[in-house]
């Protein structure tokens, strides 16, 4: 840990200019804010930008590009630097991925996983085809993710070049769920387990795994990145607005988010720190929150998880 800076930038792999943020609230946003759009390169078809790309510090060695798909998915490209490996996690559909490699004469050694679902594993099968990639998932979705190779499990310790990767498991939103945890690079991978002011429906799982999910989540360091499946925080925010109005930290997140939207910058990633302040599914003990949606003194966490989850899907 003694050769990690707190570096943060946007745009850039080894041979583009680093734009360097400090490391704290909110990765520097006002600075962000002054950046000229031409530093932004490339595209999501939902974004102002044709495709961002966001470099944020992670290690010495290891970088992060968030790659935009479909409408409002983040595949991400994990990329070290010592060895050239390459990695994504949770390519929704191939194209912007072969773009980006492309653009940056990369090949792909490694498609991880978070769930089954086909806007996480859309382009698993053409970009296994083309470079050979091997796909990475959970044993209990083996019969569910295309191409799937490596079956990993709960507590797994698996290594993406010289950066040793923590698998949790992570269910509720689907049973097989699992997050790709990077200790060393203070960064965390949670699909649809845990956006930013939000968590996932519970589509496949129970409140009860959802919560064990995300205190799981919460035991690690604050100054953890977090790197969701999809760009959902503006409206996140309006809902966690609703229901915890008086919450300061919460009011200034949701400006800064407001902000970043406007201008077609992306809101992720997000720190664990600022979710434990701001996101309802991390506060089920508040009696703000509890008090807004009825939710009985004596509920335990995972009643009050449910009801806020019932609120969020109605909104």
């Amino acid at each position: 840990m003694n050769d990690m800076k707190a570096r943060r930038g946007y745009c850039g792999w080894p041979d583009v200019r680093q734009l360097s943020f400090r490391k704290g609230l909110l990765y520097g946003f006002m600075r962000l804010f002054s950046l000229p759009l031409k530093t932004l390169r490339g595209a999501s078809r939902s974004l102002r930008v044709d495709r961002f790309c966001g470099v944020v510090y992670t290690s010495s060695s290891l970088q992060i590009e968030l790659v935009p798909c479909l409408r409002d998915n983040y595949a991400y490209l994990i990329y070290d630097v010592n060895t050239g490996t390459v990695g994504v996690v949770d390519p929704s559909e191939a194209a912007p991925i072969i773009d980006v490699l492309s653009e940056k004469n990369l090949n792909l050694t490694y498609i991880l996983n978070t769930h089954h679902h086909d806007d996480h594993t859309g382009g698993n099968a053409d970009l296994k085809e083309r470079y050979g990639a091997k796909v990475i998932g959970s044993g209990l979705d083996k019969e569910k993710i295309p191409g799937i190779d490596i079956h990993l499990s709960d507590g797994d310790k698996w290594m993406f070049a010289g950066h040793e990767v923590h698998i949790m498991a992570t269910p509720g939103h689907t049973q097989g769920h699992i997050s790709f945890y990077f200790p060393g690079s203070e960064a965390i991978f949670t699909g649809d387990t845990l956006f930013s002011l939000s968590c996932g429906k519970l589509l496949e799982g129970t409140p009860e795994q959802m919560l064990s999910s995300l205190e799981k989540i919460m035991l690690l360091p604050d100054n953890t990145s977090i790197y969701c499946g999809h760009e959902y925080t503006l409206s996140d925010s309006k809902f966690a607005l609703s229901i915890e109005p008086g919450n300061k930290e919460l009011k200034s997140y949701a400006a800064h988010i407001a902000h970043l939207t406007s201008r077609g910058f992306p809101t992720i990633p997000s720190t664990l720190k600022m979710e434990k302040a701001c996101n309802p599914f991390l506060r089920t003990s508040s009696s703000e929150i509890r008090q807004k949606l009825n939710i009985a003194v004596t509920a335990d966490n995972a009643e009050a998880l449910s009801v806020i989850r019932q609120a969020k899907d109605k909104f």
